[in-house]
């Protein structure tokens, strides 16, 4: 499982052919049942193949951490609102202001049925299995987006795809510098969290 052939046909069905294959019109049991199946096997490398422990790693620069998320936040904030504003006002901050306690439950259930399987998958194991195949990690990171946004295709949204492009350079930045699952899952939540609070969830799935 750590041969080179092997790694190359692993990330091909997870990273192309399952992503493009749920653009395809099949029953979604199988999709699920696909996605599940993808998502023990990942977890199954990680943890015999990799030898992860999914502990809390020591040391974490947290301030550095919250000062970065914020700055980034706040450029976010800044466009997402004024996008909301001019495409769909009535939009804005709908489901904060008229179903509070909705908007609580997305966000739990969110950030941990959602985000840190995305961040298992796209993060940590792109990072353990591939980064001896680029001898450029601008491109390591170039490539960690495309695949990030692939992974939204579903969507059928050039939008989301921007945003999820964008989104996966921000996260394996974090990653990149931190090593760290924990951080850069907090961060993909915040993004993700503000996205559905501010008016623009219904694209990416979320329901309101």
């Amino acid at each position: 499982m750590q041969s080179v052939t092997y790694k190359l046909t692993e990330f091909f069905l997870i990273f192309i052919i399952l992503p493009v294959s749920f653009v395809l019109e099949y029953p979604f049991l199988i999709k699920a049942f696909l996605a599940i199946s993808g998502f023990t096997y990942v977890v199954f490398v990680l943890v015999k193949v990799e030898g992860n422990t999914f502990k809390i790693a020591p040391n974490l620069r947290w301030k550095s951490f919250w000062i970065s998320v914020f700055v980034k936040l706040v450029i976010i904030a800044f466009f997402t609102i004024g996008y909301v504003l001019l495409t769909a006002k009535s939009d804005l901050f709908h489901v904060l202001y008229q179903k509070p306690k909705l908007w609580v439950v997305i966000l739990f259930a969110y950030a941990m049925f959602s985000v840190y399987p995305q961040e298992l998958i796209y993060r940590t194991l792109y990072f353990q299995r591939y980064a001896s195949f680029f001898k450029s990690r601008t491109l390591f990171v170039f490539i960690n987006a495309i695949v990030f946004s692939m992974a939204h295709m579903f969507y059928r949204n050039s939008l989301v795809l921007l945003m999820t492009f964008l989104g996966g350079i921000l996260f394996a930045l974090t990653y990149d510098k931190t090593k760290s699952t924990l951080l850069v899952s907090i961060e993909h939540a915040i993004y993700g969290c503000w996205l559905f609070t501010v008016g623009m969830g219904q694209m990416l799935g979320f329901p309101d």
